[in-house]
């Protein structure tokens, strides 16, 4: 699944890359005309809480309007309509850029502060901003709302889900 979130969402598609999916997210101002275009040609779902992009003739199959205003309420929601994986490829992203991280080449070890080192065992690279990054405090509180939100619509013992 690939995504573009309008501005109302740029929350939830900064999660959504934490997750590890392809997600775009749209430039403020943007025409409703030029994101509907811009999500069917890229074969991408827009996601928004915007009611008038459902009126466009083209919205079909292209738009997924949430209902749920607040960030947890909007990701449950997305989880449950879409059987979504917030654990598909976790942290694989850049919340920046989208670009898929790489592993960093050794040299990129001297940006990681020397307190830190002893407890880094994976160091990624995005090579669109030139940034490092590494598991920290931050990515494992991330972690650890990923889990808690996929749990959060999970297999139940019935076999169906079971959205709380």
């Amino acid at each position: 699944m690939k995504f573009l979130c309008d501005e109302m969402l740029k929350g939830l598609a900064r999660w959504l890359r934490a997750a590890g999916y392809d997600t775009l997210i749209e430039a403020d101002g943007r025409n409703d005309r030029s994101l509907l275009e811009r999500a069917a040609g890229e074969g991408r779902l827009l996601v928004t809480r915007d009611r008038k992009l459902l009126e466009h003739r083209n919205a079909a199959g292209v738009v997924l309007l949430l209902r749920a205003n607040e960030l947890e309420a909007c990701a449950h929601e997305l989880a449950a309509r879409l059987d979504l994986d917030w654990l598909h490829r976790p942290f694989s992203r850049c919340l920046v850029c989208n670009t898929e991280l790489t592993d960093a080449a050794p040299a990129l070890w001297a940006q990681v502060p020397p307190g830190a080192r002893a407890a880094v065992r994976e160091l990624r690279y995005c090579p669109c901003c030139d940034k490092v990054f590494w598991a920290g405090g931050h990515v494992r509180r991330m972690d650890r709302r990923l889990r808690a939100w996929q749990a959060a619509v999970a297999p139940d013992a019935g076999g169906g889900l079971a959205v709380r």
